[in-house]
């Protein structure tokens, strides 16, 4: 299982000024270094550094399960993060873990709300059902994506 952040050509495409996902440039901020999570990197924006605030559609194409929301990125390129731990930035008391299935839309059922430190575990399970092709993990007040876990 792999937590998977969002792919470096879509944030360099939104950190060089390209419209988001309601056709808007990014707006630049500056970060308060708490409740900034860059969807790239998956770390912390620290408080002081420039930061973005757009909409996502973390879908491949548009659809009527294809969420779009308000994320954060550094403004300037960063690294890639993810791997095989929960990365810092859900450091929240909960979340929502939700899978979908190949076609990108919600399998019903699969969304609960769960606590930070039983996502992998859910993950795991919805993982194991042959309907899920990969979860997202998402606020569980605001429901903005966080990332990706795959298998």
């Amino acid at each position: 299982m792999r937590f998977v952040a969002i792919p470096t050509d879509v944030a360099r495409a939104y950190q060089a000024g390209g419209a988001d996902a309601n056709g808007q440039v990014p707006e630049r901020q500056v970060a308060t270094g708490d409740g900034n999570p860059c969807r790239h990197c998956l770390g912390v924006i620290p408080a002081g550094a420039e930061m973005l605030v757009l909409a996502h559609r973390p879908f491949p194409a548009p659809q009527p399960y294809a969420e779009v929301g308000p994320i954060f990125l550094c403004a300037d390129p960063c690294v890639r993060g993810g791997g095989e731990g929960v990365p810092d930035i859900l450091a929240s008391p909960d979340y929502i873990v939700r899978g979908y299935g190949a076609d990108d839309r919600i399998v019903y059922g699969t969304g609960v709300v769960v606590p930070t430190g039983e996502i992998h575990a859910r993950a795991g399970a919805l993982l194991a059902d042959g309907q899920v092709a990969y979860v997202h993990v998402r606020s569980a007040r605001n429901n903005c994506f966080q990332l990706r876990i795959e298998r």
